[in-house]
């Protein structure tokens, strides 16, 4: 079997998910508990726990999940149809509990110079961020503010230059990768996320950029979360695995014994208008609890791999070179049999 460093993978000749691979652990660990190992990281001057960042989806950050995250220790993106902004922007008495909001292309900048004013990371949410009207807005906010910008989404590291010189301080990674995404089936656009990330990635290290990667899309479990930081990402983005929990803003509802709550995509019926062009879907998933659980288990899964991996940090863990290449029965072979 062939052991594939990230150079290999970046070369594959078909384009990769996280299910195409996996990792190796191919040194003997020196960390006999996965309590050794430590998630924490900085991102955007920010000290995060655990480095997930959520999507700005109506249906999974509101305000109770941005607070909530914050007090975890990760970084929620308020989503840019939230009515409540307004209340908390002009509440004196606003301690800043959340970090991070969403804003509309066409976002007023009063509004931005509110946002800076209380140090709010700025997320520039479009689907498309190869575009001159993201790279526009995004110089004239990092030219009147001292605020950090986040702008998405990309799949190909070929415009990563013009971000950073337009001011972008991180980018989302992924387009049609999400599991409520239908872009890549309405245009034909997308690669596989893991060659989407590498192709970004390769693009920063080739061209000394200093910008965050944020893997954004694709992720289903914690396993794919490790998988994300070894290849070399700086933070995750998540949706549905944080949609249905009791910090999302929909309702919960009961079907036939069991409770639900609604997902749905940004570019969803549900949220655009009756006249746009749809690219999303809309869901029911099972009601989760409380977000705090998840992102436990993400904390712990991504612990132990690094355990595995021989990691005691995440910087460790970013500089993995040993991964496989898995067939389809390969990757059925380690799901669980019941």
């Amino acid at each position: 079997m062939k052991i594939y460093t990230k150079e290999d993978l970046n070369q594959y000749h078909f384009s990769l998910t996280y299910d195409d691979i996996s990792l190796i652990p191919t040194e003997v660990s020196r960390i006999r508990s996965r309590n050794e190992a430590t998630t924490r990281t900085n991102f955007l001057g920010l000290e995060l726990n655990v480095p997930v960042l959520s999507s700005p989806m109506d249906t999974v950050t509101g305000i109770a999940m941005a607070k909530e995250l914050t007090n975890l220790g990760c970084l929620g993106i308020l989503n840019r149809f939230d009515s409540s902004l307004n209340e908390l922007l002009e509440d004196e008495n606003n301690t800043n509990d959340i970090r991070g909001v969403s804003i509309a292309l066409n976002a007023e900048m009063d509004l931005v110079e509110k946002l800076a004013s209380k140090n709010y990371v700025i997320c520039i949410d479009t689907a498309n961020a190869n575009n001159k009207a993201v790279l526009a807005k995004t110089e004239e906010i990092k030219k009147k503010f001292n605020v950090k910008v986040l702008v998405g989404n990309i799949a190909h590291g070929a415009s990563l230059k013009q971000l950073v010189d337009s001011g972008a301080d991180a980018v989302r990674v992924g387009i049609g990768s999400g599991s409520v995404c239908t872009t890549s089936i309405q245009t034909g656009i997308g690669i596989g996320q893991v060659s989407s990330l590498l192709n970004v990635l390769f693009a920063r290290d080739e061209g000394k950029l200093n910008i965050g990667i944020i893997a954004d899309g694709g992720i289903k479990s914690s396993g794919d979360v490790a998988k994300a930081m070894a290849l070399g990402a700086d933070a995750v983005m998540l949706g549905r695995m944080l949609a249905g929990t009791k910090e999302t803003p929909s309702e919960v509802i009961k079907y036939n014994g069991q409770l639900w709550k609604k997902y749905r995509g940004s570019a969803s019926f549900g949220v655009k208008m009756r006249n746009e062009f749809i690219e999303g879907e809309e869901t029911m998933v099972p009601y989760k609890g409380q977000v705090k659980s998840i992102i436990d288990g993400i904390s712990d899964g991504l612990k132990s791999a690094m355990s595995y991996m021989n990691c005691f940090t995440l910087d460790e863990l970013k500089k993995t070179e040993t991964f496989a290449v898995l067939s389809n029965s390969s990757f059925l072979e380690r799901l669980p049999k019941f």
